[in-house]
């Protein structure tokens, strides 16, 4: 079994580790220029569209998922049609939002109280990365149908590919041609299109015998069509939940000035690395879950639990190690401005406690979506946001400041883990069957 998880985890952990990186690199490029609101506009720019693409997530989660039963179950026919109704709706809502961008920008800044400067900013990074909406979603779309195909070699080259590309354009347009926020757009817009090009290359060259069981008639077949949509509508709503805590804590970051904003966003930025590492073994759950789940093996979807909470936890505590000994070495990395690295030493013990307690709900995420077991995903995430995280925030803020925000994300991450662990036994756990 750990064999298993470790051939599906280490090509996604490769792969999710870019995604931070390129996280990285932009904010040490953007947090080197002169003014702190540079790298606000790119904090507050992020925040958006996070809130706008993690939103999809959904094309790319319940996809995997629906995919990886139909490989259990040995459906051909079945796990193309999931991946054709997952493009249509990628490629339709991405359109949507490209058309819809005045009014989205609008309401978006509406919501963020930020300065005028990074306002500004934030701006002119919007009207130009709004146009990668299509190639994101699409993106979304055939990598989840990779991960439930027990293939993450693809989506490793695919997303290392994209972000490497990603990573030298913004260098060149950065440093090379003199631009700021502008660059970084640019470099991100490029490099999607480029990565869904070799997604779409890689997806045909290899699936050409799968693509010939395509039934256009069975595009819109209501059962199918009904699962689609209750699997994706418990996803979207749980992702929803979780990109108004990441929304709201960008917000309330900015409402307590520029250096705060920029102070938090590389914090959270230090988060966001750790998830990405242990989500390689949440994705490995995926795929292993959806594809046991299929062939009814319940005996092997225990065992495939166990030891992804053995590695994924193992991850957590062992970056907690890492961030409680090298931290004011590791900010350093991210930003000169000592106004930013003295703000942020205040509140580092949240980051050093972080990949700790947030490792249990990554891992039960990736288990419950291989499962499709999504209403409690969407519980559990509705109560974490809604009594928890929002509550803790309105009441600590009087006593803690910006503290509170940190306390509050963090005991969103606990809530998650406990109550999916509370829904376990009925939906995943059974006795061993099979």
């Amino acid at each position: 079994m750990n064999r298993k998880i470790l051939r599906l985890a280490i090509p996604n952990i490769l792969s999710n580790l870019s995604v931070p990186l390129l996280g990285a690199v932009d904010t040490a490029l953007i947090g080197h220029l002169d003014d702190a609101y540079y790298l606000g506009a790119i904090a507050v720019g992020s925040m958006i569209f996070n809130f706008i693409f993690w939103g999809f997530g959904f094309l790319r989660m319940g996809t995997t998922g629906l995919t990886a039963q139909a490989f259990g179950e040995e459906e051909q026919t079945a796990s193309i049609m999931t991946l054709a109704r997952a493009l249509t709706v990628a490629a339709v809502i991405g359109v949507l939002i490209v058309v819809l961008q005045i009014w989205i920008a609008d309401f978006s800044f509406w919501l963020v109280e930020a300065s005028a400067e990074v306002e500004r900013y934030t701006r002119i990074y919007f009207n130009i990365r709004i146009f990668t909406a299509p190639a994101t979603l699409c993106l979304y779309a055939i990598n989840g149908w990779f991960l439930g195909m027990q293939n993450a070699r693809y989506p490793m080259i695919v997303t290392i590919f994209l972000n490497s590309l990603n990573i030298i354009l913004d260098v060149f347009f950065v440093y090379s041609l003199g631009m700021h926020v502008d660059g970084v757009a640019w470099g991100t817009l490029i490099a999607r299109y480029a990565g869904l090009s070799l997604a779409v290359i890689l997806l045909v060259v290899k699936y050409k015998d799968w693509l010939q069981n395509y039934v256009h008639k069975l595009l819109l077949e209501v059962k199918a069509i009904k699962k689609f949509f209750s699997v994706n509508r418990d996803i979207f709503i749980r992702t929803l939940c979780l990109i108004t805590t990441f929304s709201f804590f960008t917000a309330k970051s900015a409402e307590f000035g520029n250096v705060v904003l920029a102070a938090n966003s590389i914090l959270l930025q230090l988060w966001m690395i750790v998830s990405y590492g242990i989500d390689g073994f949440a994705y490995a759950a995926e795929s292993l879950i959806g594809r046991y789940t299929g062939s009814d093996q319940q005996k092997r979807i225990n065992l495939a639990v166990k030891y992804c909470f053995i590695w994924g936890i193992g991850i957590g505590v062992l970056a907690s190690g890492v961030y409680a000994i090298f931290n004011v070495h590791i900010l350093k990395i991210f930003t000169n401005q000592q106004d930013v690295i003295d703000t942020a030493m205040i509140y580092f013990l949240w980051t050093i406690a972080g990949p700790t307690v947030s490792s249990f709900s990554y891992i039960w995420d990736g288990i419950f979506i291989g499962a499709t077991a999504t209403g409690p995903m969407r519980n559990s995430m509705i109560i974490a946001t809604g009594l928890v995280f929002l509550p803790t925030y309105g009441i600590g803020v009087f006593y803690l400041g910006n503290h509170a925000l940190w306390l509050a994300m963090t005991l969103f991450m606990i809530a998650r883990g406990a109550t999916l662990t509370f829904f376990a036994p009925k939906h995943i756990l059974r006795s061993n069957t099979g």
